[in-house]
């Protein structure tokens, strides 16, 4: 048997080692007991880790004020009015710009990471394995020193060689990064208990996995925010969006089950949010892709020390007359259509964010079934964790960064001057006259300039 079934029944885990890998198959070897077909309601209390309930912090103002309802009624109440000043409170922080937008992701993603960890760590803090919690900080240390270092080299070239300690930092920042990952790695060799070997493995796996999902794909989230804010607002406000359609078609009309994983999921809210989300995107990108604050790169402005957002916008935000099809055309009476090119790129986005966007939700279903919880948190009243509300950004955030570097982005020319700048002297003098005599040869350059 695992650990945390003998550990239930008082014995000896030194045992445990002896047992063949024939008798162990089919466990569960993480101490949780395997998923019978359908529901898994015949898993046994005894079998599963014990995790302490999320508690319920909804305002006493309202648990007042709609407590003659059913809990429906109320949790759809509770929800919506909650909802409201997250809503504001993001559009606030755009308000307010680039940098705080990459505070919140930094914030969002260390509280994402904590609340993951915690469960975990509450499923086998009896076990008091060594370190656990010191390494697993430690490691998303590592990897964030790792991307954030990637992202400064790519995107502040220009103010990494005007500091000679930045210089140094960033031409061996792998190598940096790959040591302080080799010390955690070693530390967790050297906090290996004999009794608790596999249980430490599991452990480790978990939050390498953790760092996976939630770390990762927030640095894609600044990648895409540093492409223009549009990349960053119009898929977030997608999955926020295609949540609440779903919820309300589902509230009101979902009789038809969707998956037993989120059984309070229908047909009806996957369709219809489907829909709604789609036409929410078209209008939405319209509204953006007029304004240049939202289209332009945010650009690292070493003259001002702040960030920039002034450009000449792309043709993917100028107005373009398209020939509309011929069924179309006898609907609408008319032959062609104005839009942006943006706004096509939009309908592929949010038919992304409705249709695979929600299996990231679906995921995070049945990790918490796994752990029989409710919420990964008790953060926001009504909502959950924040990973309860950021379930599905994530998966879109990775498919917004691969639809960008599929379709739209080109070189990236802060990379291409950061990489010419560390070169020697004659090295940058023969490339300038190699760029020299090509642009002369396309015409963009007088035969006459100065030698």
């Amino acid at each position: 048997m695992t650990e945390l079934r003998k550990r239930g029944r008082g014995g000896d885990l030194d045992s445990t080692e002896n047992i063949s890998d024939k008798e162990n198959d089919g466990e569960d070897r993480v101490g949780l007991s395997a998923e019978v077909d359908g529901d898994g309601e015949a898993d046994s209390k005894a079998e599963t880790p014990d995790v302490p309930l999320s508690v319920d912090h909804t305002p006493e103002c309202l648990n007042k004020a709609l407590g003659g309802l059913s809990s429906r009624w109320k949790n759809w109440w509770v929800r919506g009015i909650l909802s409201l000043p997250m809503i504001s409170g993001f559009f606030l922080i755009i308000y307010m710009g680039p940098i705080m937008l990459l505070l919140v992701v930094m914030t969002v993603q260390i509280k994402c990471f904590q609340e993951i960890i915690t469960i975990g760590y509450r499923v086998y803090h009896s076990y008091d394995l060594p370190w656990f919690r010191t390494l697993s900080w430690y490691f998303l240390i590592c990897v964030n020193y790792f991307f954030y270092g990637e992202t400064v080299a790519d995107y502040f070239g220009v103010l990494v060689q005007r500091e000679e300690p930045l210089q140094f930092l960033a031409r061996y920042h792998r190598f940096i990064s790959f040591a302080l990952y080799l010390a955690g790695f070693c530390m967790f060799v050297l906090s290996l208990v004999k009794k608790h070997y596999r249980l430490q493995f599991y452990m480790f796996a978990w939050t390498h996995v953790t760092l996976l999902i939630v770390v990762t794909q927030s640095h894609l989230v600044i990648q895409n925010l540093f492409e223009g804010m549009i990349w960053f607002i119009v898929p977030i406000s997608i999955v926020i969006c295609n949540d609440i359609m779903a919820y309300l078609f589902g509230f009101f009309f979902g009789r038809t089950p969707l998956i037993k994983l989120s059984p309070k999921k229908t047909w009806e809210g996957f369709i219809g949010g489907f829909f709604g989300t789609v036409v929410f995107g078209f209008i939405f990108a319209y509204l953006l892709a007029q304004h240049q604050y939202f289209v332009c790169p945010v650009e690292y402005d070493s003259e001002t020390n702040r960030f920039a957002v002034d450009c000449q916008p792309s043709e993917l935000f100028e107005m373009q007359e398209y020939t509309l099809p011929a069924v179309v055309q006898d609907v609408l009476r008319s032959k062609t259509v104005n839009l942006y090119p943006f706004q096509i790129h939009s309908i592929a986005l949010s038919t992304f964010g409705s249709l695979i966007g929600p299996f990231g939700g679906f995921f995070a279903s049945g990790f918490k079934r796994a752990f029989k919880i409710k919420d990964f948190a008790d953060t926001i009243p009504g909502h959950g964790g924040i990973v309860d509300r950021f379930d599905c950004q994530y998966l879109m955030a990775t498919f917004v960064h691969v639809y960008i570097t599929s379709f739209i982005r080109g070189p990236n020319p802060s990379k291409v001057l950061q990489q010419l700048l560390v070169l020697q002297p004659e090295q940058q003098l023969n490339i300038f006259n190699l760029l020299r005599s090509h642009l002369r040869e396309r015409g963009m350059l007088p035969d006459h300039a100065t030698e």
